[in-house]
């Protein structure tokens, strides 16, 4: 298991690295337009993956454009998500700071919030109002924070209410870990106060996992509550299903 994890984090460095190296080739060309953060942080994703031994497993029809809300499980859900699809995420503020995944975060064009302060909150909602017509769908969890998978929190209206606003569809995804041995799927979850660098290494030198996606249709929704309960339903009852049976491909 140690030599495992350290040969995939020497390989997650190499893979930042290369990401970070790209992003710079495309700055030496001209300023970056959204489509194309959102482009260059899409084609991240399945280099991130690749070192860290994870596959993807997809079902349903991601989307083209509006919001996009899923359930949380850890760090890993934005490596996940950016292989599956071009998008902006919503984040926490925190992230902004932290090495390597902040730069790349803000590079890829990232909203970053502060739960904790109002002024954020409407900052980042008018942010999401401008981009929901843009390239890429706009990508949050509504949870307003990570679990250990034994259930899917309440969904956090407020950040549902742009797309209300403007009739933009609004699309759930639900996200699973399934790792190879039959491990429980909390052993790769980080929540609570977990520390993070003893849980990326776990995470490192875990035998092999695979991320489970699955879209669901999208709606367009006339109040926010409403758009928080029913994708909230949506991701619950496809987890409850159990595993996906598609076929598990990598992430390139």
């Amino acid at each position: 298991m140690r030599l495992r994890a350290l040969r995939r984090a020497v390989a997650l460095v190499l893979a930042l690295t290369v990401c970070m190296i790209r992003y710079g080739l495309l700055r030496l060309r001209g300023p970056l337009s959204l489509e194309k953060r959102a482009q260059w942080g899409h084609s991240c994703g399945p280099i991130l993956m690749a070192a860290l031994g994870l596959r993807l497993r997809v079902q349903g029809q991601p989307p083209q454009r509006g919001l996009l809300v899923a359930n949380h499980l850890s760090y890993l859900d934005v490596l996940i998500f950016g292989a599956v699809l071009p998008c902006f995420f919503v984040s926490k503020a925190e992230i902004s700071g932290w090495p390597f995944f902040g730069m790349m975060a803000r590079a890829g064009g990232t909203l970053f919030i502060d739960r904790s302060s109002k002024a954020s909150a409407i900052s980042v909602t008018e942010q999401i109002a401008a981009r929901l017509d843009g390239p890429a769908p706009v990508l949050f969890f509504p949870e307003g924070t990570s679990t250990d998978g034994s259930a899917v929190l309440c969904f956090r209206s407020r950040l549902f209410g742009p797309a209300i606003a403007a009739q933009a569809p609004v699309t759930a995804a639900a996200l699973r870990y399934v790792l190879d041995d039959g491990t429980p799927e909390r052993e790769l979850c980080w929540f609570g106060d977990a520390p993070f660098l003893p849980h990326m290494w776990k995470a490192l030198g875990a035998a092999g996992f695979t991320a489970e996606v699955s879209f669901c249709e999208p709606h367009v929704f006339t109040d926010r509550r409403d758009a928080a309960n029913v994708t909230r339903a949506e991701v619950v009852a496809i987890r409850e299903q159990g595993a996906i049976s598609d076929q598990p491909k990598n992430g390139s």
